[in-house]
């Protein structure tokens, strides 16, 4: 009579389950792919280029010569993708529970928070890409500015300009995924990223009792030096004060919401 020896299945160790656990970067790269290959994502991204585009041939033609150099061309373009890039960061979140995504996103990595995390890095991936992007754009309407406008054509830009172009694009990218986080409904999320800093500054243009406050918490007046770049003094602290009530505060909150909201 023999022994059949039957083989005992290996047990997972910790330090097995935590080498197989997707990287930060991995998550980032994962994440900035949902934004960008998706019909939405695509078709937004196509439609802040074409801005980008529209927006230096009206600069070409309705600005003045002296105006036209590579940082004021270039000015011109952090428009369009402080507009229009946020509504990427929300689609990358919400998309999770209007499309059932979120099922195999915290299958695949239930630590919600690096999911979170990596979303958060991904807009800002994507923002300096749109700041890259406005670059490439300002250069080739300087060189045109030049040749057929009889523009200024200087080419100089300061480190402390460039800073502020990226903070600035990084400050909006990150408010569009707060509000995501928050609210978790695509088309709720983007009528109110619009809306309540328009009512807000409306309501502040109007009422004299809260005009004031517009200088601290309208993140729309405290975030215009950094398109000028001229942010100075209290300037910063009114724009701390902005941010952390437009953006640290839904972004908190939205985080405490995804990890508590049940996955179905």
């Amino acid at each position: 009579m023999t022994a059949t020896a039957t083989a005992t299945p290996a047990i997972p160790t910790p330090h097995a389950a935590t080498a197989t656990r997707p990287s930060i970067g991995r998550l980032t790269l994962v994440e900035l792919r949902k934004m960008t290959d998706t019909r939405a994502g695509f078709w937004l991204l196509a439609v802040t280029a074409l801005a980008y585009a529209a927006v230096v041939v009206v600069t070409l033609i309705f600005a003045d010569p002296p105006d036209l150099t590579f940082y004021g061309i270039f000015q011109a373009t952090m428009l369009p993708a402080g507009v229009l890039l946020p509504v990427i960061g929300i689609l990358a979140v919400t998309g999770e529970w209007t499309q059932r995504g979120a099922l195999t996103t915290y299958t695949l990595v239930p630590e919600r928070e690096r999911v979170a995390a990596a979303k958060v890095l991904a807009g800002f991936a994507l923002a300096a890409a749109s700041v890259a992007a406005g670059l490439i754009f300002a250069a080739v309407g300087n060189a045109f500015g030049m040749t057929f406008f009889d523009g200024d054509g200087s080419w100089h830009m300061t480190a402390g300009a460039l800073g502020s172009a990226v903070l600035f694009q990084l400050i909006n990218m990150t408010m569009g995924v707060a509000f995501g986080m928050l609210l978790m409904n695509s088309a709720l999320a983007i009528v109110l990223y619009f809306l309540l800093p328009t009512v807000w500054s409306v309501l502040t243009g109007m009422i004299d009792a809260i005009r004031s406050a517009s200088d601290w918490l309208d993140l729309s007046v405290t975030s215009q030096p950094l398109v000028d770049n001229t942010m100075a003094g209290d300037g910063w602290a009114k724009l701390a004060a902005s941010v952390g009530l437009w953006l640290v505060v839904p972004l908190i909150a939205g985080l405490v919401r995804l990890l508590r909201r049940e996955v179905s």
